[in-house]
């Protein structure tokens, strides 16, 4: 028995019995199923100051003695903890990975981060038993460091004696389920532009095989150290490890989240406001003025539809996903990180530095499994049963934004690289934001045109809209009392927490600060996403449903004629459907109500004004998404091309003057001259033309 067991055991003894005696039976009567007693620090600072300071500067040793104290407690039933462990949570003692310092090495730390790579469970032997092979006596040798021992001494037995040979008896050996992880500091805590750092995390027993890459965590435990190995030898250099004691999720999934009754109580009282859609509003990103209908649109993307499994194993998405399109300098960042402030699980990329792989899923080659290859999620994995927020997509590199189709339509990303065929889950909402190609947006143009986008995958997206900086005098200066007012109290807030002698009181702070105050606060917003995400499964009511029919077979109706655009496709139909179940759960609704889909058809009527007209005719058409074409310039290129052939045949060599097709198409079909080069431009762009030279063309055949 050690100094230490001896001096601090009767006292853990009687910390257990007074604090955790309820905690001790329950674990005896589940053991060996539960093999821990999770310990709250605070309660033992409670009890004893000094064994609480012990604890924080030699964990190893008081860590072994209470495990070996919990052994030694008289159980009411015929019960020995004898493999229990004691897990330490709520340490004070956090450190960023970045602090880390040798002064803290031995230390019980607290790290918090975000799960990055995460290895297979495997067993790891603590204690080998080798057979002699002369006279097949078994001796034990412990196995504590990374170098696997072998009984150098010779075998034990008692006639023996001889230097082997030995073979490890795996039956009579010991073994421990083993895990390596490694924890990287939290993006959102960086500061501008500096890398993430990461630990290495040892974890043992029932602490494996519970994370996945993309949990955000506090891991504690006792800093360890590591000497490098050079090929030549040892270095004098030691990489850090830390041996985990416990592991506390922080960002949890949306069913993780936790609720307690009260705030289940806050959650229910709000959802009976019959003001809960004003609400939910006005508590997205309140600093912004206006865009009510966008924000309605992001509180319904944020509460989501209802994911459906069909028997026949298809999976119908209940995740909305939606664009912002607009220019530059409207706050469309501003509405991105607000959400994933709000979303329980969010993770914001921009366009221009995210790779295919960055949003998708790496393969790297794995320092910490014996140089495997392994998988390592990117933005759209971390972001699974949440939101990814990616801004600038208009900016990514055409092969990157193609690696996005699957995790939008079947919300899985399938991995074949370095020899790995996975397939990963991105169950998650996306919501994009791009700017025009141009800088402004023109109203006269296709949405295709003007984004580089490709129209495979705008069309994916359940709502785009089009964001206008149109001056108008009115609403300019409401928007610039608003800015000035925000700045305002800011700097109100700013000079009473810098300025030593400040005149400025709390109360006047926070009577400026009340416009831009949301009107339900951030936290409670996040519960009440998660309980409705989680219990709330709304159907669709009979005149719900017709309402929906009947709007869509009116809109389809308008596309029968032989010369008119089909105004939508069933893709529309379908993120009616999600954007209704999301207005029911968002007043905690089993029931989706005519008045849920005659809010959808408005939200929906918007975007397709501003983003499926043909800004010729003004008709709406689905393919200006589809295909970034509309109809009616389809139905030009047509006649253009009828021009070219015309052309050709009177002149030799069966090239046509650019002149004489530009005359032709103003003074006989009508086609101006800016147009018709436009559309030229694109046939030249699709192979259907050449140009033998700068004056002439002609069709390819």
């Amino acid at each position: 028995m050690t100094e230490t067991e001896s001096k601090w055991g009767e006292k853990l003894k009687k910390f257990f019995k007074d604090y955790y005696w309820n905690e001790i039976l329950q674990l005896a009567n589940e053991y060996p199923d539960q093999r821990s007693l999770e310990v709250d620090f605070t309660d033992m600072e409670k009890f004893d100051r000094e064994l609480s300071k012990e604890l924080l500067e030699h964990p190893g040793e008081l860590i072994f003695a209470a495990e070996a104290a919990l052994k030694e407690i008289d159980l009411p039933v015929e019960k020995s903890l004898e493999q229990a462990h004691v897990r330490v949570i709520k340490i004070p003692n956090r450190i960023p990975i970045r602090e880390l310092r040798s002064k803290h090495l031995s230390r019980f730390v607290a790290i918090e981060g975000m799960i990055r790579k995460a290895t297979e469970v495997r067993p790891r032997i603590t204690e080998a038993a080798f057979q002699c092979l002369r006279c097949g006596h078994l001796t034990l040798v412990e196995q504590n460091s990374f170098k696997f021992e072998e009984p150098y001494a010779g075998c034990e037995g008692d006639n023996c004696g001889k230097k082997g040979p030995f073979k490890v008896s795996i039956e009579d050996s010991t073994f421990i389920d083993a895990q390596k992880l490694q924890i990287q500091e939290s993006p959102e805590n960086l500061k501008g532009g500096s890398q993430p750092q990461s630990l290495e995390v040892d974890t043992e027993d029932d602490l494996t095989g519970n994370i996945t890459p993309g949990d955000r965590v506090i891991i504690n435990g006792i800093l360890k150290s590591r000497q490098r190995a050079l090929k030549d030898g040892k270095s004098t250099f030691y990489d850090l490890v830390l041996e985990a004691n416990s592991i506390e999720r922080l960002d949890k999934d949306f069913d993780e989240l936790e609720i307690t009754p009260e705030d289940e109580e806050q959650i229910l009282e709000l959802s009976r406001d019959p003001a809960i859609y004003e609400k939910i509003i006005g508590s997205i990103a309140p600093s912004i003025y206006g865009y009510e209908d966008i924000k309605e649109a992001l509180a319904l993307q944020l509460f989501s539809g209802v994911v459906k499994n069909l028997p026949d194993g298809a999976r119908i998405r209940g995740d909305i996903h939606m664009m912002l399109v607009g220019d530059p300098g409207i706050a469309k960042s501003q509405l991105l990180r607000y959400v994933v402030k709000l979303s329980p699980r969010g993770v914001f990329a921009s366009g221009r530095s995210a790779s295919a792989s960055g949003l998708t899923a790496a393969a790297v080659k794995d320092d910490m499994n014996d140089g495997r290859w392994t998988i390592e999620g990117g933005a759209l994995v971390m972001a699974d049963m949440g939101i990814a927020a990616v801004d600038e997509m208009d900016k990514m590199k055409t092969e990157d934004k193609s690696a996005l189709h699957e995790a939008m339509e079947q919300q899985t990303i399938s991995v074949a690289k370095a020899g790995i065929i996975a397939t990963l889950k991105s169950r998650c909402a996306l919501l994009g934001a791009a700017n025009p190609k141009y800088g402004r947006f023109d109203r006269y143009e296709g949405l295709a045109e003007q984004i580089s986008m490709p129209p495979a995958l705008l069309s994916r997206f359940d709502l785009i809209f089009v964001l206008l900086d149109t001056p108008n005098h009115a609403l300019d200066s409401r928007i610039a009392n608003h800015i000035l007012q925000s700045h305002y109290a800011g700097e109100l807030s700013e000079q009473r927490l810098k300025l030593p002698g400040s005149k400025v009181t709390e109360d006047f702070v926070d009577a400026e600060l009340e416009v831009i105050e949301p009107v339900i606060q951030a936290e409670i917003m996040r519960k009440y996403v998660a309980y409705a995400r989680k219990n709330v499964y709304p159907v669709m009511e009979e005149d719900a449903r017709q309402h929906l029919i009947d709007f869509y077979t009116g809109l389809r109706k308008s596309g029968e004629g032989k010369n008119t655009p089909v105004p939508v496709t069933a893709r529309q139909l379908e993120a009616l459907v999600r954007l209704s179940e999301a207005s029911a759960r968002i007043r905690l609704s089993n029931v989706v109500t005519l008045e849920d889909a005659k809010r959808t058809i408005r939200i929906t009527m918007n975007c397709l004004k501003n983003v499926g007209v043909d800004p010729e005719t003004g008709a709406l058409d689905a393919d200006i998404l589809a295909s970034g074409t509309s109809m009616s310039q389809r139905n030009k290129i047509k006649l253009l091309k009828d021009i070219i052939k015309k052309v050709c045949e009177r002149h030799t060599g069966a090239k046509a003057p650019l002149e004489e097709v530009y005359a032709e198409a103003e003074n006989e079909h009508g086609i101006d001259r800016g147009h018709a080069e436009e559309y030229i431009k694109k046939m030249k762009q699709r192979g259907d033309i050449l140009s033998p030279d700068q004056n002439h063309i002609r069709l390819i055949n």
